[in-house]
């Protein structure tokens, strides 16, 4: 029988581990596969070994795994892969399948360039944009994020698009924020490149309203999947691997 396990990155925060079952919530009523658990990586429960156990005792014989993640880097070349094998090894007779994260996809431009226009009506040539990931040590995600700014600066209508990075890549969202805000010559409208509300999001929502009360002309955007384009996204494929 198939079953799908979906694996969120997973976070300190009620409120976006809220967001991400919700989310995935949503994603399960839309999709017509018998068994379908929720699982997270790290810092959330149930974590990996538990959802998989769950669909094995519903009566998994096929399991696809699908990341809730938006780029491919470290946690899905590595940590996740590690993490199966080792569980595999105790469900042998357990087909096993991983589904690719979301990658840099124009779907996910357009929603993000909704997004910024329903924070900001009127954009510019002299506004700035400031794309805030969470970062990783893996060099592909800088090649990914050149490919997201320049799809958001075509978009918008700018070329003043930065990239910044909240944790293990430069340059930090401190040093991004401070040298975009010092160069501005129009609005600056932070664009955190985040799935769901979390510890990260926070930091950078506090240092855009801190910079508000300082009477900065600054925007930020909220987590991707306020847009629904990025649900439709995820389930497209889903739908697909049901015949």
């Amino acid at each position: 029988m198939k079953a799908i396990l979906y694996i969120g990155h997973g976070t300190r925060s009620k409120k976006g581990a809220e967001e991400a079952k919700s989310f995935l919530q949503r994603v399960i009523d839309r999709v017509n596969i018998p068994i379908q658990e929720i699982s997270f990586l790290e810092l959330t429960d149930p974590l990996i070994d538990q959802g998989f156990k769950r669909c094995v005792e519903r009566g998994a014989t096929e399991i696809t795994v699908v990341p809730l993640f938006l780029l491919a880097a470290g946690h899905i070349k590595k940590d996740i892969p590690e993490a199966l094998e080792q569980i595999s090894r105790h469900y042998p007779d357990i087909k096993l399948s991983m589904m690719d994260p979301f990658g840099v996809q124009g779907e996910i431009l357009d929603a993000i360039a909704d997004l910024v226009r329903g924070e900001v009506e009127t954009i510019t040539e002299k506004d700035s944009v400031l794309i805030v990931g969470r970062g990783s040590s893996d060099s592909s995600i800088h090649r990914a994020f050149a490919k997201i700014a320049s799809g958001i600066g075509t978009r918008l209508g700018t070329k003043k698009v930065s990239v910044c990075y909240l944790a293990a890549a430069h340059p930090r969202f401190l040093e991004g924020i401070e040298t975009v805000s010092t160069k501005a010559t129009g609005k600056v409208i932070v664009v955190p490149y985040l799935l769901f509300s979390g510890l990260l999001l926070t930091e950078v929502m506090q240092n855009v309203r801190k910079r508000k009360r300082q009477e900065q002309d600054i925007y930020c955007t909220g987590p991707l999947t306020a847009h629904k384009a990025i649900e439709d996204l995820f389930v497209r494929p889903l739908i697909a691997s049901e015949v």
